[in-house]
Parts: structure tokens; sequence; C-alpha cells
């Protein structure tokens, strides 16, 4: 169940509702709860949605493109956990842009979904990193002189061995490609397109049901040989013009997970990580500092 939207802060029509709902039936089909799935999102109108998921999750609001990074510790503390990152197109790809990177060259096993809808929503309608240039939304007083960043690009040059792309209205396929992210070993990256009715006038319903269209490849690696082929595809369904294909776009199943690569380099680390291991007893430390203490006498 979603909780409490009436009292939410989206607007009537925005896409993030489609995403959240999305988002709700993949983890109850995945029987994901609070034990073994964390969601993580950082500061704009998608970080309220752990606030809004009542499924038994537990959730993690953060700062302003520093989620990714928060995530990352929470997953290398416990690397059983799923971790699902809800982040914006602007923290992520603005003040966030070197995490993001950062992680699609780790490949640690964590799931982002950006919403993507060209402005900066919760601080009124500035544009985005992802917005074209010479496009002037209504709340902007003049067409934005910037060139657009290219997510899909931006992942697969990262790094990231699973990219997709989704539309926040077609919540099926959504939840489809959310499950088989949740699933992957692997950094994954969700590029999910959706309008913001109140800022962005341009990138409508109605202009993404002229280009949207269900994409019919396929994207796995399963030989490194596949690569470069793989990612030349990738790259092209990016950058097409006047359509917009929609699901997985690239699946890179030779690429060795970070948290794989922990494992064995650092003996024991799957036994003692450190949400395992012991660090009070009776709620005092059992960390004996006394032979640190010593050496540090005068």
């Amino acid at each position: 169940m979603i909780e409490d939207l009436e009292f939410n802060d989206w607007c009537p029509g925005c896409g993030n509702f489609g995403i959240l709902r999305a988002e709700e039936e993949a983890l109850g089909e995945l029987g994901l709860d609070y034990k073994n799935a964390i969601i993580v999102s950082g500061i704009g109108c998608s970080g309220k949605t752990p606030h809004f998921i009542n499924v038994d999750i537990s959730g993690v609001h953060t700062l302003h493109g520093r989620s990714i990074a928060f995530a990352t510790g929470i997953k290398l503390a416990n690397p059983s956990l799923k971790v699902i990152l809800n982040v914006g197109d602007g923290d992520t790809l603005g003040i966030g842009l070197g995490h993001f990177v950062s992680a699609g060259r780790r490949n640690l096993s964590f799931v982002i979904m950006m919403h993507d809808n060209g402005v900066y929503g919760l601080t009124k309608g500035q544009a985005s990193p992802t917005l074209p240039k010479g496009e002037k939304t209504k709340s902007l007083p003049k067409p934005n002189i910037n060139a657009p960043i290219n997510p899909i690009s931006i992942a697969i040059a990262a790094g990231y061995s699973f990219v997709a792309r989704a539309y926040a209205y077609d919540t099926q396929s959504t939840k489809e490609i959310i499950k088989e992210a949740i699933l992957h070993k692997g950094s994954a990256f969700i590029d999910v397109l959706q309008p913001c009715p109140t800022y962005n006038d341009i990138n409508t319903i109605d202009w993404y049901k002229e280009r949207i269209y269900k994409l019919d490849i396929d994207p796995n690696v399963n030989n490194p040989s596949q690569r470069l082929e793989k990612i030349k595809q990738a790259i092209d369904i990016a950058y097409q013009e006047d359509k917009i294909g929609i699901g997985i776009v690239y699946k890179d199943l030779t690429i060795e997970p970070f948290e794989d690569r922990l494992l064995s380099n650092i003996p024991g680390y799957i036994q003692y990580y450190p949400a395992k291991t012991e660090i009070s007893n009776n709620n005092r430390s059992i960390s004996d500092l006394t032979s640190l203490i010593d050496e540090l006498k005068v």
C-alpha cells in the first residue's frame, strides 16, 4: 500500500506516482522486506520516495548528490542487503556526478533509479543537466544555454553493467525493469523518464506518447568478445532522435561485482563484514585500546 499520499509533496500528475507504484509492486513481487532491503534517496522530489513506501522496507533520506556515497557504505557494511536508490537527474548528474561515475567503475551491486524530468522540480524548475540546449520551460526566463548530459552514455562509459531506460507512466514495464535490476549482480542504472506537469511544459505526456517505443533487442554480454558490439548498440539507442526506446539497453554478465572482489581479497570478510561484527557487550565497547593508549603515553 502507498502510505498517506494525500499528504505528499508531489504535484498532481507527477511522474513520481508511477515510479512509486512500479517500485512498490516490484518489491512486493520479489518478497523483499526490511530484513533484506533498504531504499536510499537524496534531496529533490524523488527524495521523498522512502517516506511513501509501506511494505516494511527500511529507508534513508540523505543529502543532495550524496545518496550514492551513503548507499555504498550501506552495501559494504552488509553485502547481503538489496540496496535501491531513488535519485533525481539534478542531484545525480549535477553535484553527484563524481559519485555516479565511481559507482559504475566499482560495479557494486545496487540499483540507481534516476527520476529524470529535465528540471529541478523541488526548487521551482531550474534547468537540470538533462534538459536539452535551447529548450525554454515555463519556469526559465530564457532558453537553456547548456548542452545536456546523456545519462545512458555516461552510465555505459562509467562501467555500469546494467543500464536501462523506463517511462514513469508505463508502470508495468517499469516494474519489470526494476525487478531485473534488483536481481542483477553489479551496478544497475535505470533512467526513468517522467513528466513534470508543474515546471516542464515541453516534455509532457503527449510529447512522450509520440516518441516512446518498446525495445526489441538482446542487450546481454555473455562473453567479453561481445562487449564492444553491445556498447555500440546501447549508444545508438541513447542518441536516437525523435524516438525513445524503453527497456534494458545493456546488461554485462561478465564483470565481477565489487563485493565479490572484496570477498576474494579480504580473508574472512563474508563472515565478519561490519554489520556482523560485534562491537559491544551490555552496551559497553568490547574494543581493547590498552595497547594503543600505552603507545601514546609520554
